[in-house]
């Protein structure tokens, strides 16, 4: 009877055996410990373990401002800052409004390093399509590296509606491409303004090649009467001269995402779209005048209807895209934008600084260096 109990034993050993290391393969094939696109480096984006243990990637859009003495990450001298927005050189007397950085409740977006940065995007194009506001990020990025850069080892070129600033040592490109609508606008018949919302080829053909696109539009199309861009709609052949106009925005980014999915390769080229940066433009512009302090809280959480619209699209999308979502963030920030030091002021006017003086107040851009810098931080984290 020994040897049958002998070799009992030694089965129970072998399946111990055989467990064990059925056990150890699976938690390395683990699909939570797959590194996620956004989170390549944990490093660079800290990650938070859910309630099941498994990990996910952080929710960005989710935190608040903090006050952080290290910052700016560079200073109003950079020489690619439009005047519009170098608010110091402009005579701004306050500059805390440059020293506050996001911190997203359930991680931290790293300090953005222009070395590190330029190392991973060596031999990429970088395009940034947008309108105005997406401009003003497309200085903050160029004035976030361009400080590692020799004056020799860098220069912008311009190409119609596309500039692009290039750091050759790198073979690395970070341009900018004006499509405030993304789809076209056009002259028609007795110069007429036609908005094609089936349209957007032209503008698209400068897209092609990158390695990275960020887009943004919603501006444009929230402006009506006499601020309206355009005076009619096309569709196909149909003249349509009344329209919704989150309607015609939804078409418009409707043609903007079929044009994504059937061009553009997922391996090749990543696509981010970043929501709409918010305005303080109520009492005719003069609501973020003066102000030097972010707002504190809000007693509701407003989502405008673009963002609604530009969700709805993107889930309809084959193509995936991250929706880079900035708006509730930088709604705390009405300390942020230019006011009135959008130009240097005379003496006169700094005297007489309040609605009626012939002063305006420019309440949708942002200073720099500013706000936009923290969402190249969260794209650089991203990326």
């Amino acid at each position: 009877m020994a040897k049958p109990k002998l070799h009992f034993l030694s089965f129970l050993v072998f399946i111990s055996i055989f467990l064990s290391f059925f056990y150890c393969t699976l938690s390395l094939i683990n699909p939570y410990d797959v590194p996620n696109l956004l989170a390549v480096e944990t490093d660079d984006i800290s990650m938070v373990q859910s309630k099941r243990g498994s990990w996910k990637e952080c929710d960005f859009s989710v935190g608040k401002w903090v006050l952080d003495q290290s910052y700016p990450l560079y200073d109003s001298n950079c020489p690619y800052l439009s005047t519009a927005v170098a608010c110091q050189k402009n005579g701004r007397p306050d500059s805390e409004y440059e020293k506050w950085k996001w911190k997203p409740h359930a991680c931290s977006i790293p300090r953005f390093d222009a070395l590190r940065f330029l190392g991973k995007m060596r031999r990429k194009r970088i395009l940034l399509v947008g309108d105005s506001i997406m401009r003003n990020q497309w200085e903050s990025l160029v004035c976030l590296v361009q400080g590692v850069i020799p004056t020799d080892r860098k220069t912008v070129t311009y190409n119609g509606p596309l500039m692009a600033f290039h750091a050759m040592d790198f073979e690395t490109s970070i341009e900018f491409f004006w499509a405030p609508l993304l789809v076209e606008l056009k002259k028609g018949p007795e110069n007429k303004r036609v908005l094609y919302l089936d349209l957007i080829e032209e503008n698209a053909r400068y897209w092609k090649g990158a390695d990275i696109l960020v887009f943004d539009s919603a501006h444009w199309w929230t402006h009506s009467g006499d601020t309206s861009s355009w005076d009619y709609y096309m569709v196909g052949n149909s003249i349509i001269r009344n329209m919704n106009p989150m309607v015609a925005y939804q078409k418009g980014l409707s043609t903007w995402a079929r044009w994504v999915d059937l061009n553009l390769d997922p391996q090749r080229t990543r696509v981010i779209f970043r929501s709409m940066s918010p305005r303080h433009n109520r009492q005719n512009g003069w609501k973020c005048y003066n102000q030097k302090l972010p707002i504190q809280f809000f007693s509701h959480i407003h989502v405008p209807e673009p963002l609604v619209v530009l969700q709805g699209v993107l889930k309809r999308m084959r193509f995936p895209v991250y929706l880079q979502d900035i708006t509730t963030m930088t709604a705390f920030r009405r300390d942020g934008h230019p006011s009135v030091y959008k130009r240097a002021l005379s003496v006169e006017e700094r005297q007489n600084q309040k609605p009626g003086t012939g002063l305006s107040s420019d309440c949708s851009h942002w200073c720099l260096p500013g706000v936009p810098d923290i969402w190249n931080e969260m794209l650089n984290a991203l990326l």
